[in-house]
């Protein structure tokens, strides 16, 4: 129960500043990460993974609630979930198989760049104090990041730039200048909007952009679970559920929301959970403590939260896809998708516009190199030590499609300690491909056993030699 109060805790200051990214008070993100982490827990597809407000739900509803208010948003939020689903019954988590690595990194990154550049606005026009105690903020985090994983560096900054603040009065910017903090529970209420064709219009094209923001980054947080857990989810359930808890959302006054990939890890791997009870408590822990603690959450600085979401983009950008190295050994066909998604999303502001740019970028990229999913065959052998040998005979064409497959295709667990994957009937094209078997030998060796791959052809070979243990962690 202490791991699901520290998540509860570190939610606070992200969904207050996710908040202030949508541009609305911060109590509507507050209740959006209450009832997404609630209702998720019950109607998810993924245990232990926590659904809240986010920052790329809060770049996409930004202009909604600019330009039309709150209750705009709110029936934009309950039509997203509405849109999921919708998706979700037409298969549209099957499509995940078809967002190459360069696709996802470009997405990493172009969220990591929008979440820093709001927060350029809240250094603009301030009084100079805001600078030095944005300073002592980063610092705080990053340091205390290196000495323990223990205590919530972000907490412990905010919590000494909110005690500094009030022990000597300083006339800084704070989260209560940003809008009123809940003193009550969320109550369920219908969006006063015109229910017409005009209101429609409006909410339509944002509704359908959150829907597959949301979508995007839930399954690839999910799928990032599978990997660490070595468990399978329902990918199907887990995309209604996402709509689900966004129509619940709406109706109770939140902002609408997604999985959360930054807490999501903290609560697997460093908390250990695996249920969803630990995803129940941590919105219910964070609900309590907003309602009983709203007038202290009001005098926190907005300095510190600026700190805060500065670190979030930082620790959030892929660093080794632009290391000059890793721009070395990576095809020009992927650096090129990476960067049209980052680029169209960045001008946008719209990460489906940017994640759509990007898939039609590597679809255009790999036409000439389409080919059916691989297909396995196994056969039990007798090595010359008279050990067991499993052997996969892989047919087919390993690319960004089909190789993320191959991973699920293989019994880690039931394996012999020797296994020996036979891909002298395939072609090895592109870093997904290398990523997967990368995976395949680290979960093996995981489990005590050992991999060989053998049979890849001259230009396969060359592709794994260049990027295998070159590509860097996995988003």
């Amino acid at each position: 129960m202490c791991e699901e109060f520290v998540v509860a805790l570190a939610l606070i200051p992200e969904a207050i500043s996710f908040s202030i990214i949508a541009g609305v008070d911060p109590r509507i993100g507050l209740f959006a990460s209450c009832t997404m982490a609630v209702t998720i827990s019950i109607v998810g597809g993924r245990p232990a993974m926590i659904s809240a407000a986010t920052g790329a739900v809060a770049l996409v509803v930004a202009p909604i609630a600019r330009e039309h208010g709150l209750d705009y948003l709110l029936a934009t939020v309950i039509l997203a979930g509405v849109f999921q689903v919708i998706f979700s019954v037409l298969g549209v988590a099957k499509l995940m198989r078809f967002i190459p690595r360069s696709v996802t990194v470009g997405f990493v990154n172009a969220l990591a760049t929008l979440i820093f550049g709001a927060q350029i606005t809240h250094m603009v026009d301030v009084p100079w104090l805001v600078y030095p105690m944005i300073a002592i903020g980063l610092v705080i985090i990053f340091g205390l990041q290196r000495l323990t994983s223990a205590v919530p560096a972000p907490l412990v900054a905010i919590v000494i730039l909110t005690s500094i603040t009030m022990v000597f009065a300083l006339d800084v910017p704070d989260v209560g200048d940003e809008g009123d903090l809940p003193d009550s529970l969320p109550h369920w209420l219908i969006p006063d909007v015109p229910f017409t064709l005009e209101t429609l219009q409006i909410i339509a094209p944002y509704a359908v952009a959150m829907a597959i923001v949301g979508l995007l980054e839930s399954l690839m947080a999910a799928k990032l679970v599978d990997d660490i857990t070595e468990t399978h989810s329902d990918k199907t359930r887990e995309a209604w559920g996402q709509g689900a808890a966004n129509v619940v959302t709406g109706f109770f006054g939140g902002m609408g929301g997604c999985a959360m990939i930054g807490q999501t890890m903290i609560k697997v791997k460093s908390s250990g959970a695996r249920t969803r009870i630990s995803t129940f408590l941590a919105g219910a822990f964070l609900l309590a403590l907003v309602v009983g603690l709203g007038d202290l959450v009001a005098q926190m600085p907005m300095a510190a939260l600026v700190a805060v979401m500065i670190v979030v983009a930082v620790s959030t950008f892929d660093w080794h896809s632009i290391a000059p190295a890793t721009l070395r050994r990576m095809p020009c066909s992927e650096t090129a998708v990476m960067v049209v998604t980052v680029v169209v999303t960045v001008i946008t502001s719209n990460l489906a516009i940017g994640v759509g740019a990007g898939v039609i970028t590597a679809t255009l990229l790999f036409v000439r190199r389409v080919a059916h999913f691989t297909h396995v065959a196994t056969d039990d052998e007798v090595g010359a030590d008279g050990g067991a040998v499993r052997r996969y005979r892989v047919r087919g064409e390993l690319f960004f499609a089909s190789s993320n497959d191959l991973a699920y295709q293989v019994d880690y667990p039931g394996d012999p300690s020797r296994v020996v994957i036979d891909l002298s009937e395939t072609h090895v094209w592109d870093a997904s491909t290398v990523a997967a078997m990368d995976a395949i030998e680290t979960k093996y060796a995981a489990n005590g056993k050992t991999v060989e791959f053998v049979g890849l052809n001259e230009a396969s070979a060359q592709r794994h030699v260049r990027l295998s243990g070159h590509l860097g962690g996995e988003h």
